[in-house]
């Protein structure tokens, strides 16, 4: 009889080693998912293990050299989103009929009520993988080239009183929404349209590796941002960007597309206004997402120029993805009057993900202006700009 015990309390033994040794497993295993994989989406999502761009889901599996980023706070980022549209409650009047008890007679009342607005912003996509900019950050960006003092500030001044008046400028944007930090970038154009052929006939002109990097060098200092800007002419985007994925795969690097000087009917550019299809738009947008898989980086910002209509066909085709955040960007220059109506027009009424809004510091004077847009007249907009640029 002592024998049986003695055997079944070995038995039992086992059995609690093993479930221990079980629940050890599950809980090892279960760590790791949680840290490899940040799941994002609005609650009605499945967490998926890969980053297919094409899939267009609101579930993002990150590279593992990415867990040590926070996975965005859902609710904050749809604050974030809220605060953007700008929309304030509206108040309506209302009237209200009855009858006095005991009469016939009808009785008509106003009654002012407070209703939400209604508006395309925010826009419902997909949210980002961990480590995004937008829209918890604002960008402020110097546009142009080191060469020409004709294509904005970056040309124009001295390196140094550039770097400071960009400085002065974020420090503008700072004072006038403390919500939202700030962070200064440059927008550098790498390939330049040009009025003649050249040797090849794309009519653009590429610019040498030194002048990257010339920008990235003064960027270091202040943790800032460089674009790579694109004026493809008669070549395209899909010839021009990859030559530059060695710069892509920098944490601190970006892309911006010129539509403008995309001429794919064969016009010289700055003859007419060019124009880019959503389907060179989303290839730039799958190719940065590559780049954003295979190095484990954070997602990446496309800014996409436009101030007419025709600049951008098929809109609404433009497809975000979790490893990229797109920005449409309203730079035409004129009066004030001019330019808020063109973002409405042609920005705020087609949503894409997110909006930028571009100043110049002397076409914005020409008369009949009355002066450059100040930040806080900026921010009145529905939306508020996440990317800012000056030229």
């Amino acid at each position: 009889m002592r024998n049986f015990f003695k055997k079944w309390a070995a038995f039992l033994i086992l059995v609690a080693a093993g479930i221990v040794c079980m629940l050890f497993y599950i809980a090892t295993h279960a760590n790791v998912l949680s840290k490899k994989y940040a799941i994002f989406g609005d609650g009605g999502g499945v967490a998926s293990g890969t980053n297919d761009p094409s899939s267009g889901s609101g579930v993002a599996g990150t590279s593992t050299s990415l867990s040590a980023l926070t996975p965005i706070d859902i609710a904050a980022y749809n604050a974030k989103l809220l605060q953007l549209a700008n929309m304030p409650p509206r108040t309506i009047t209302v009237i209200v009929t009855s009858t006095i008890p005991g009469t016939t007679t009808i009785q008509r009342i106003r009654v002012i009520k407070v209703v939400s607005s209604t508006s395309l912003w925010p826009v419902k996509t997909v949210y980002p993988n961990a480590g995004a900019l937008l829209p918890f950050n604002r960008i402020v960006a110097y546009y142009g080239n080191f060469y020409s003092t004709q294509m904005g500030v970056l040309g124009e001044y001295p390196t140094a009183q550039m770097m400071a008046m960009l400085a002065s400028t974020t420090a503008e944007w700072r004072a006038a929404d403390p919500s939202t930090p700030v962070i200064p970038a440059l927008d550098y154009i790498v390939v330049t349209a040009q009025g003649s052929p050249g040797a090849d006939g794309k009519y653009r002109l590429r610019m040498p590796d030194s002048q990257i990097d010339k920008a990235l060098a003064l960027m270091a200092p202040v943790n800032g941002l460089v674009f790579l800007d694109f004026q493809v002419g008669w070549s395209n985007v899909r010839t021009e960007v990859p030559l530059y994925a060695s710069y892509l795969k920098l944490p601190n690097v970006e892309l911006s597309l010129d539509p403008e000087f995309d001429m794919p009917n064969g016009a010289r550019p700055d003859t007419v206004i060019g124009t880019m299809d959503a389907s060179d738009i989303n290839w730039a947008a799958n190719f940065l997402a590559n780049i954003v898989d295979q190095n484990g980086l954070p997602p990446k910002i496309l800014v996409v120029h436009r101030f007419t209509e025709s600049m951008v066909t098929n809109y609404r085709q433009i497809t975000p993805l979790p490893q990229v955040e797109i920005v449409m960007d309203m730079d035409g220059w004129g009066s004030q009057a001019k330019k808020i109506n063109t973002y409405e027009r042609v920005i705020a009424a087609d949503p894409v993900q997110f909006t930028g809004f571009k100043l110049f510091y002397k076409n914005d004077l020409l008369p009949p202006s009355t002066g450059m847009l100040t930040p806080t007249q900026v921010l009145k907009l529905s939306p508020q700009p996440s990317y800012i640029q000056y030229q």
